[in-house]
């Protein structure tokens, strides 16, 4: 078996000639697990796949995937591929005008539409020329549900995809304007799947929740992808309600998150145990083990050999928090244009944190001359779908995507991210500021949920705030304080240019739904920089105000 020429469909039939009654992917329903076989999921790809082409598209169309995960999610995005089809993933989370941005750029011609939590803006957004496939779930109208689509065509030749074949067109989350669309061929998709398998170990008895959302190319190759190569388990989790009960049954054996949700499960803890309580029992030799299995198992995460964070930087305050509780969290790094195996802190080394870890075996890195950290790997993107102006920027003469990060090789060959090439700004001062390395050192403070460096043009740069849940029903005098501290800290360390002049708590917590925080909880600094920028552009010595005190 060469598995260097291997699509997700050879993938399919291997293991329904290998594993056939194996359960592959766990699905609740109304709390009932639903479990599909590498049978039934080959017979209901054959069904969908069929039905797709019954419909009158053709190879080489165009067919989106909007909805949260789910088993149903995996069993499309294979009929597609089974048909000659090119996948285009949407964040379920997305407004109507992305989805209907999207779905025009990519000529899209079809859509299964799946469990949103939106339905209002699936509908706005998917146009009256596409065709809506049901996916099981209540949802959106569509024209076809999922049963039907099981069998309204006749079987179709066999098919298997080329390496050189365009798999999916993956749109990044665009924090700097519309999104563009990066082309994924089988080639690198499976060759950046083998190497995240054969790097993390996983086999036919690793265990994973599937739950941040697939259409981003994190889930979309750690997860989905690397199922298909190992046989591993995959579960889903029926809702954000039902999480923590999804996340206990599935035990998995490694766990993926944002720095967001690894710092709710640090309030969780904390809130029910108490700070200081907790930080006296986890010194107490015996009392320690049996209290950091105890939340270990709270979590679900008791059989977790591989805990990791990504998407966004995490502060490292918080990975040796969760040290003191057992659980070794790995920052790793990577994009959608190179499948997202790229830079990790694997295995777990504690000298690392701080660090985005090592360059990953079969990845290569330059550092340019202005910082920019450049990458090439057997992963990496095509291009950008019908954009050949920005194609033509994102290489060197060398083939060496230019990532946008600015970044700097330690002597122990761990990389440090410094800030992005583009969020670097001039104050009125004249001087450019990198805002990232003041945000990490500022995030630091546990009453910060979210902050964001603004300063382009302005008396001095300015740290806007989000106050995490706890902090923002304690008295402000009290916040206000640890605030200053903070910042007296922080200035401390930075060039006078640097210096933040104010602090300013915001009112509206920034989400993706107010277009703040992309799909993947990036902050789009252009967007709070237009929406503040006129009312804090003087502000300077220090101060702490709250937005109601502007």
């Amino acid at each position: 078996m060469d598995v260097t020429v291997m699509s997700p469909i050879h993938w399919l039939e291997h293991w329904v000639n290998e594993t056939p009654d194996k359960v592959f992917l766990h699905q609740p329903k109304n709390r009932q697990y639903e479990t599909h076989t590498w049978a039934e999921i080959k017979q209901q790809v054959e069904g969908v796949a069929a039905s797709l082409h019954h419909l009158g598209l053709n190879k080489g169309d165009k067919v989106a995937i909007l909805a949260k995960n789910c088993a149903e999610w995996f069993i499309a995005d294979l009929a597609i591929m089974r048909a000659g089809m090119v996948s285009v993933p949407i964040y379920p989370s997305a407004n109507a005008d992305t989805i209907q941005y999207v779905l025009t750029h990519s000529e899209a011609k079809a859509a299964f539409v799946g469990k949103l939590d939106n339905q209002d803006m699936a509908d706005q957004g998917v146009p009256g020329n596409i065709i809506r496939l049901g996916m099981g779930y209540d949802t959106v109208p569509c024209q076809h549900s999922w049963e039907q689509l099981q069998s309204l065509g006749a079987p179709i030749p066999e098919y298997l995809p080329q390496m050189d074949d365009l798999m999916s067109i993956i749109y990044t989350s665009g924090s700097t304007g519309n999104p563009k669309g990066a082309m994924i061929k089988y080639q690198a998709y499976n060759w950046a799947n083998n190497k995240i398998v054969d790097v993390l170990n996983f086999d036919a008895k690793t265990r994973f929740l599937s739950y941040l959302p697939l259409a981003h190319i994190t889930e979309r190759c750690l997860v989905e992808g690397a199922a298909f190569h190992s046989n591993m388990t995959i579960y889903f989790t029926e809702s954000l309600e039902h999480f923590v009960e999804d996340l206990n049954y599935a035990k998995p054996t490694v766990f993926f998150s944002v720095p967001r949700l690894w710092s709710l499960f640090q309030k969780n803890i904390i809130d029910k145990l108490g700070h200081k309580k907790l930080e006296f029992l986890l010194k107490v030799p015996i009392v320690s083990g049996l209290i950091k299995k105890k939340i270990q198992k709270a979590l679900g995460l008791e059989h977790a050999q591989i805990a990791a964070s990504g998407s966004a930087p995490i502060s490292p305050a918080l990975i040796y928090w969760y040290q003191k509780i057992g659980i070794n969290i790995c920052e790793a790094w990577g994009m959608t244009e190179n499948c997202i195996y790229a830079i990790g802190n694997f295995p777990f080394r504690e000298e690392a944190i701080g660090t985005i870890g090592r360059v990953l075996p079969g990845c290569e890195i330059k550092i340019a001359e202005n910082d920019e950290l450049l990458f090439k790997s057997g992963g990496l993107f095509t291009g950008y779908y019908k954009n050949e102006e920005a194609t033509k920027e994102a290489f060197d003469e060398d083939g060496f995507f230019k990532t946008g990060d600015l970044a700097r090789q330690e002597a122990d060959g761990s990389v440090r991210i410094i800030g992005r090439v583009k969020d670097n700004f001039k104050t009125a001062k004249g001087k450019f500021v990198s805002p990232v390395p003041i945000e990490k050192r500022m995030a630091q403070d546990p009453h910060i949920e979210l902050l964001c460096v603004l300063g382009s043009g302005m008396a001095a740069p300015v740290a806007l705030v989000q106050l995490s849940e706890g902090a923002s029903v304690m008295p402000r005098p009290q916040v206000k304080k640890s605030l200053a501290e903070t910042l007296k800290d922080v200035n401390g360390h930075l060039e006078s240019h640097e210096k933040i002049g104010a602090v300013v708590v915001v009112d509206e917590p920034w989400t993706p739904e107010n277009d703040i925080l992309t799909p993947t909880l990036k902050i789009k600094r252009h967007v709070l920089h237009e929406k503040y920028a006129a009312r804090i552009e003087m502000l300077k010595g220090d101060v702490i105000l709250w937005e109601d005190e502007l």
